[in-house]
């Protein structure tokens, strides 16, 4: 857990998790693992190139949601804002979807599914995943979810 941690302190990816990102996102992006192992691609606000990450994508009432476990200064959750939602979901094929945010009061049943699918997003997020519901509507503002519609 504090390695998780380490990988990313400060919020933002270090060198290490950026190869280990780059590689996963290869990885999931041809689909080997399960179908809510995702790569995004977005437009990068600031090169103007394509950027991959690699997500865990939950599914909550037959909808589709991108979580970010840093918050709202993680680097995809920018990059999507700037793009207007835009992107590109790759998991053995390619598929052009909007990312539309979702309202805080509505996130807490999202963030406690996605917790349950994404072990690696538990040491960032301030909550046990078995909390009650209540626990995720208190700190649902400081995670971003996305729904993924298609484009």
């Amino acid at each position: 857990m504090a390695f998780k941690r380490w990988l990313y302190r400060g919020g933002r990816p270090h060198t290490l998790a950026k190869i280990l990102n780059s590689g996963w996102a290869a990885v999931h992006s041809w689909g080997f693992f399960p179908n809510y192992m995702v790569t995004l691609e977005v437009m990068g606000r600031i090169s103007g190139n394509v950027v991959r990450f690699p997500l865990a994508m939950v599914v909550v009432n037959g909808e589709r949601y991108l979580v970010s476990m840093l918050g709202p200064n993680a680097n995809w959750v920018k990059n999507i804002r700037a793009a207007k939602g835009y992107a590109v979901l790759r998991h053995g094929k390619r598929e052009s979807v909007r990312l539309v945010e979702v309202e805080t009061q509505i996130r807490a049943p999202i963030l406690k599914a996605y917790l349950r699918v994404a072990p690696g997003a538990r040491p960032h997020v301030a909550i046990d995943k078995d909390a009650p519901i209540s626990a995720f509507a208190a700190i649902a503002a400081d995670y971003p979810v996305f729904r993924v519609e298609n484009a």
